[in-house]
């Protein structure tokens, strides 16, 4: 294993990318633009939460999502006392109908879900999950730091943090494959210095939220987290110059997590597809559900709090300001 991070070692000197690239502006969502371009799914959850995915008809109907001044907003019920029969809580989980490869996407978010049962997440996925999956925030219950993570097939292996550098998080896992570890994947948990501002669950929202910026390239995958009233890019805070981002960009600091390739240790056109966006909010389930005992959210099964406490939902949704998505190929919204 040593020789193959020495040899990885010498390898990403060459994968860096050197040359300035472009990424233009090809799809922007903010407040009621979110009620077009997105499938709302009502499958069954993949990680078994404890949770009734509703059809966008369905929500607007119960008030779950709606626009407002400029905002998106996707939250889970919190008024109805959930019958140990029902499939679970009533929720939202939307997915992209466009699909992306090599991309940037700027996420400007003011409060995401939080609280005891919850386990949200933005991730990006193939329709399978056979082409990889990126999640770029995801947390359960009660944490306060967000991790990134990747879940491939196997043979794809991330290197230690010594060779990971620039990265300001810790890595939890280093092996990607769904298959070991519980599908944990290979995740960064970030470091975040002050806690009156993380970037995951209550101090976010408290705090206003914050930027996650995410590079996916051949390269490698980038995860930035810039909280609201910190130091932000102006491109990411203002909007790109004409709908034109450059990378790479020193202005835009270490990412808290990167997840570099190389075909020694994962190979990206073997493990990764065009993916999806995802927003989702379940409850309890294979990773919140697991942990309930030692979540510190009180006695009793996960799935019982969730059914019998809708009062204690009232801070599980998202309110998002906008999402934008940059890709290399230039479209008629990049040049304008």
């Amino acid at each position: 294993m040593r020789t193959g991070y020495a040899i990885f070692a010498t390898l990403s000197l060459s994968l860096a990318p050197c040359a300035r690239a472009f990424f233009y502006l090809q799809d922007e969502w903010i407040g009621e633009g979110f009620f077009q371009g997105w499938d709302w799914v009502t499958i069954d959850d993949p990680t078994h939460g404890h949770v009734n995915y509703v059809s966008q008809v369905e929500a607007q109907n119960k008030n779950l999502t709606y626009a407002d001044g400029g905002k998106f907003f996707m939250r889970a019920d919190n008024r109805t006392i959930v019958a140990p029969s029902a499939r679970g809580r009533d929720s939202i989980r939307i997915s992209s109908q466009n699909t992306y490869n090599e991309a940037i996407f700027v996420l400007d978010l003011q409060h995401m879900p939080a609280g005891c049962g919850t386990w949200p997440a933005f991730r990006t996925r193939t329709d399978t999950g056979l082409g990889g999956i990126i999640d770029i925030i995801e947390g359960i219950n009660l944490k306060t730091h967000n991790q990134a993570t990747l879940h491939t097939t196997p043979n794809c292996t991330m290197p230690p943090d010594e060779l990971r550098q620039p990265q300001t998080g810790e890595t939890s896992f280093t092996d990607c494959n769904t298959a070991v570890n519980h599908n944990a994947g290979c995740g960064v948990i970030f470091t975040d210095p002050d806690p009156s501002c993380t970037s995951y669950g209550a101090p976010f929202n408290r705090a206003g939220g914050g930027y996650f910026v995410t590079y996916r390239g051949r390269d490698s995958v980038k995860v930035w987290f810039y909280p609201r009233h910190a130091y932000v890019p102006e491109v990411f805070r203002d909007g790109a110059p004409r709908g034109v981002l450059v990378y790479p960009d020193i202005f835009w600091g270490a990412p808290a997590a990167n997840f570099p390739f190389c075909p020694d240790l994962c190979d990206y056109e073997q493990h990764f597809a065009a993916h999806r966006i995802i927003f989702s909010l379940t409850f309890c389930g294979d990773w919140a559900g697991s942990l309930w005992p030692t979540s510190g959210c009180g006695e009793g099964t996960c799935n019982d709090f969730v059914n019998n406490n809708p009062s204690a939902f009232a801070e599980a949704y998202w309110e998002i300001n906008s999402l934008r998505v940059y890709t290399p190929q230039q479209s008629s919204l990049g040049a304008n």
